[in-house]
């Protein structure tokens, strides 16, 4: 596909205008002033468009898509303990299928192609994802509470098998995470036996910490170290590892994560509608901590809007350090393109750049809403919406354009998630 006449953000996240863009199997080839040459095949009319990278979604729970609006206005430890703990108890393979296909269809029309998923029925969630053609890092969340090595336990058997059978499948598309839920649903033991699985196979960690006050001071209560300090001294650190939400931090704990590279996945949204706190982005970023974002699950969030999401991200450090410059609009989008995709260990994904997978999203930038346009850049990040995504592609197939799901029976879908739903909530 030929992209022409169109604006473009650049690799650095810069303005280029009246540009061509070119599109040849999974990889941008071309990218230019000129018109090409070479035939690219169909050709896509930009003008009054604007094509930047997709996003990133570095923190989510896809599945959790039946349990949108279920469990509003409770504090995280009631919300998860009487509504989403025994909604999760009910799940079943097709139900996890289906709901998997909807965040995937949600997320392409939000402009999100790849996201970083933490839960169980991983098979089933493997497979929702290669069918509709996304990406996604998949980790068998792993959590318990007895004593001892969790390693005959068929929770990690499955994560186990998940490696075995999708790790690298669809040329790379699937990338399989280890994941330890969190230190306040692990044992010691558990921990340490989930790190040493990721360093065996030199595949990402992916876990909750400092989400919250109680659970970081009941660490410390529990163990004499914060969540983060436990979790590098049993090695859950020693790989590319992802750590969500990441509230509560100390300085000790930022250090290190910064020496050990852990990304930090905010998200804001989920975090506001919580009440769980405010993550302070700026100073991780001053410590040269990579910060991609997350939406967590629609269950505490509600949407898969990227561009919602991303302007909450940008404001929420501007109240709490009482400081408008902080958190700039082009930090913002570096957070929800490349930092994401390095965050999964997709380092030639996120950037508009010759020879770089070609993750690729469009908005309208013709609407009044965008206009005028004294800086492009900070009217993506405060002033455009995620309905404004006209076309989304993944690996150089258009999977999202106009409205239509190309890759997905949105109808389908939509009926088979509705009725997974219907058919849970009457066994509870």
């Amino acid at each position: 596909m030929l992209f022409e006449n169109i604006t473009i953000l650049d690799e650095d996240i810069e303005v280029r205008e009246n540009m061509y863009v070119g599109v040849r199997g999974d990889r941008i080839e071309y990218i230019g002033e000129e018109k090409p040459e070479e035939d690219f095949g169909e050709t896509y009319d930009g003008r009054g468009k604007l094509l930047m990278s997709a996003f990133y979604n570095a923190h989510a729970h896809s599945p959790m898509m039946m349990m949108r609006g279920y469990g509003e206005n409770l504090a995280l430890s009631d919300w998860l303990n009487t509504r989403i703990f025994p909604f999760e108890d009910k799940l079943y393979p097709e139900a996890v299928y289906y709901s998997t296909l909807l965040a995937m269809a949600e997320s392409f029309r939000f402009g999100i192609v790849s996201s970083s998923d933490m839960y169980y029925f991983s098979e089933e969630m493997a497979r929702a994802v290669i069918d509709c053609g996304a990406k996604a890092n998949l980790s068998r969340s792993l959590t318990s509470f007895v004593p001892g090595s969790i390693k005959d336990d068929p929770r990690f058997a499955e994560a186990e098998n998940l490696v075995r059978d999708f790790h690298g499948a669809e040329e790379g598309k699937i990338l399989v995470d280890a994941s330890i839920h969190a230190e306040y649903t692990n044992t010691v033991d558990s921990m340490r036996d989930v790190a040493d699985f990721a360093k065996e196979h030199n595949i990402n960690m992916h876990v909750h910490v400092s989400e919250s006050r109680s659970e970081h001071e009941e660490c410390k209560g529990r163990h004499g170290k914060t969540p983060t300090q436990l979790l590098n001294d049993l090695g859950a650190f020693d790989t590319n590892a992802t750590a969500a939400h990441c509230i509560w931090l100390e300085d000790e704990d930022m250090d290190i994560m910064a020496e050990k590279g852990v990304t930090v996945a905010s998200c804001p949204v989920s975090n506001l509608k919580l009440a769980s706190g405010i993550c302070n982005v700026p100073k991780l970023l001053s410590k040269g901590i990579n910060v991609a974002i997350g939406t967590d699950s629609v269950a505490s969030n509600n949407s898969l809007n990227f561009i919602e999401e991303m302007k909450v991200f940008a404001l929420l450090n501007k109240e709490r350090r009482e400081d408008p410059t902080v958190i700039t609009p082009k930090e913002t989008i570096y957070a929800a393109t490349y930092a994401g995709a390095l965050a999964q260990g997709r380092p030639d994904c996120g950037q508009i750049k010759e020879g770089n997978k070609a993750d690729i999203i469009v908005l309208d930038i013709s609407l009044p809403h965008m206009r005028p346009v004294h800086n492009l850049v900070t009217n993506v990040v405060y002033s455009a919406s995620g309905s404004d995504v006209v076309l989304t592609m993944c690996d150089g197939k258009v999977v999202y354009k106009d409205g239509i799901y190309l890759t997905i029976d949105i109808e389908k879908v939509m009926a088979e998630t509705e009725n997974a739903c219907k058919t849970i909530l009457a066994s509870l």
